[in-house]
């Protein structure tokens, strides 16, 4: 008989979500966040912003920890450092809301809205059309649909009900498997994350040989591990239009300007 399989940190973090989810639900009804401020603000299009030909374009991530690496940064500035982003050339600014394991919240996608005109991405770890909700509210323009996190039909309908809410997604897969399940008739944004979320292991050239076999009309963007302008020449290489960076740009003394910096030395 053989032994039981020791839940990963992914299956911990999804796990946590559940009950932090139910805990929110019980403060705040779904309904309620019609009366927010940002929920009926018009949309900015990632899409628009990430398709440029013969240029990668950056999604400059504001995050504070990981459970791999723990704190990224100590002197956290969430807003100071989007503000960065999009004076250095960000095309798009990811922020992490997962408050557990990464030290995220909703507040900081809140405010950074009012102050950078870029499409905002709420990276979290999605399950339920609440997130969905709430992600508009705090003024989100997109959110990231992780495929090895749904089951059955639920990647499918959580990228309806965003869609449904005003809101693109970026769909996030790791596997081959999880890659050759995307519909690409409803996914218009594909991102494979270099960094196996299960092992917390990097493999650049995986991810990217994946990217290169989707169709053409989709937006192709690479994800996590990317720490120069020759891993940005690879990208590009590659057919990619994109690159999500964080933990690089967070571990700089100044993350707008090391963006500039990997931007200059692109062109």
């Amino acid at each position: 008989m053989s032994e039981p399989t020791q839940p990963t940190i992914l299956d911990k973090i999804v796990e946590q979500t559940r009950e932090d989810l139910e805990a929110r639900k019980k403060k705040v009804a779904a309904r309620d966040f019609r009366d927010f401020r940002f929920y009926d603000d018009e949309r900015r299009s990632l899409s628009a912003a990430l398709r440029e030909k013969d240029r990668i374009r950056i999604i400059a991530e504001v995050k504070k920890a990981s459970p791999s690496k723990g704190i990224i940064r100590k002197d956290f500035k969430p807003v100071e450092t989007a503000v960065q982003y999009a004076e250095a050339g960000a095309a798009a600014i990811s922020v992490l809301t997962e408050p557990r394991f990464f030290q995220g919240a909703l507040d900081y996608l809140g405010d950074i809205r009012p102050e950078v005109e870029l499409p905002l991405l709420r990276k979290d770890f999605i399950i339920d059309f609440y997130q969905i909700e709430e992600a508009r509210a705090y003024g989100a323009d997109a959110v990231l649909l992780i495929a090895g996190i749904t089951t059955g039909n639920q990647l499918q309908e959580l990228h309806h009900a965003a869609e449904e809410a005003g809101l693109q997604c970026l769909v996030e897969c790791y596997s081959e498997a999880e890659f050759n399940s995307l519909d690409f008739g409803q996914v218009g944004i594909a991102g494979v994350n270099n960094r196996d979320l299960r092992t917390f292991e990097v493999h650049l050239h995986r991810g990217l040989e994946l990217l290169a076999r989707a169709p053409e009309h989709v937006i192709k963007v690479s994800e996590s591990g990317l720490n120069s302008s020759a891993d940005l020449e690879t990208v590009r290489e590659y057919g990619c239009d994109a690159a999500l960076i964080g933990e690089y740009f967070m571990r700089q003394p100044h993350p707008g300007k090391a963006l500039k910096q990997m931007l200059d030395d692109m062109s």
